[in-house]
Formats: structure tokens, C-alpha cells, sequence
């Protein structure tokens, strides 16, 4: 049970990434993920109306949660999904990481603003990633890596 994975993403931007562990050996570009699932959100909104929540594959699942925001300063500009995502191992409960993923846009919404959001360089929020790491709290360990932290 553990978090590979976790980010998030302003429509098709990428501005935070962090890896706890590989997923394979093929690192994907944290941009072409963000436009990834930009698009599938996108598709399932307008095809099914519906929400993305779980993209489930054979050894992994995406878990994503969004909320729309727009630039405040320009009124009439389109809203966009600011999407946390977390890529788990299929045995992780979804439930207790979609919670994660709320507190953390919840969060990350109350640290920056909208218009940071929209415009800043994803260096400029480095600074959240402690705070991402302190709210996961153990699920981004696997049980190995638990068990040694205990025996340090």
C-alpha cells in the first residue's frame, strides 16, 4: 500500500511532481502526464458528463482529484482543472488518498493564489512540497521503508 506517485497539474501544466518511487523504468515527462490527463478529464466531462476519479491499470491506478478555477484577473477567461493526482499501487485504499488529494488543493489553493497559479514557473512551488509529503505521512513509504524508519 503506497503512493508512487503524487502531483499537480494547472489544466495542461505541470507545476508540482514528486516521485517516491518508480513505476517502471520509462520516466514520463511530467507535462505530457498533465496533458494526459487534461484531455481525459476533458473527454469524460463532455462525452459522459462525468468526473475523472480512477484510471485503473494492471499493476497501478490513478487517482485524481480537480476543482475548476480561472484567472480572477480576467473575467471572461475559461476555467481550468487544478487537478491532484496521486498514482498508487493497486492494493492502496482509493478513498483515504482521494481525501489526501482534496486536503492538498484545498491547501494549495489557501498558499497560492490564482493568479500565481496561472502564471508562475512550477519552481516557484517547490515550497508546497513538504506540506504534500507531511499530509501523505506514511502512505508514500512501502512497508519495508515503514519498518526501518521504526528500527533508525
Amino acid at each position: 500500500m503506497v503512493v508512487v506517485e503524487v502531483g499537480i497539474n494547472i489544466g495542461m501544466k505541470n507545476l508540482i511532481n514528486i516521485r517516491y518511487y518508480s513505476s517502471s523504468d520509462r520516466i514520463l515527462n511530467p507535462n505530457i502526464r498533465a496533458k494526459f490527463l487534461a484531455g481525459l478529464k476533458d473527454y469524460i466531462t463532455d462525452i459522459f458528463d462525468d468526473e475523472i476519479n480512477v484510471i485503473s491499470l494492471q499493476n497501478f491506478e490513478i487517482i485524481c482529484h480537480y476543482k475548476m478555477v480561472q484567472i480572477p484577473s480576467v473575467p471572461e477567461s475559461k476555467s481550468r482543472p487544478l487537478l491532484s493526482f496521486a498514482i498508487i499501487e493497486r492494493n492502496t485504499n482509493r478513498q483515504l488518498v482521494q481525501n489526501h488529494l482534496e486536503k492538498m488543493i484545498t491547501q494549495f489553493l489557501k498558499k497560492y493564489s490564482l493568479d500565481d497559479i496561472f502564471s508562475k514557473n512550477p519552481k516557484y512551488f517547490k515550497a508546497f512540497i513538504p506540506q504534500i509529503d507531511e499530509n501523505l505521512g506514511d502512505l508514500r513509504l512501502k512497508i519495508g521503508d515503514r519498518i526501518k524508519s521504526i528500527f533508525r
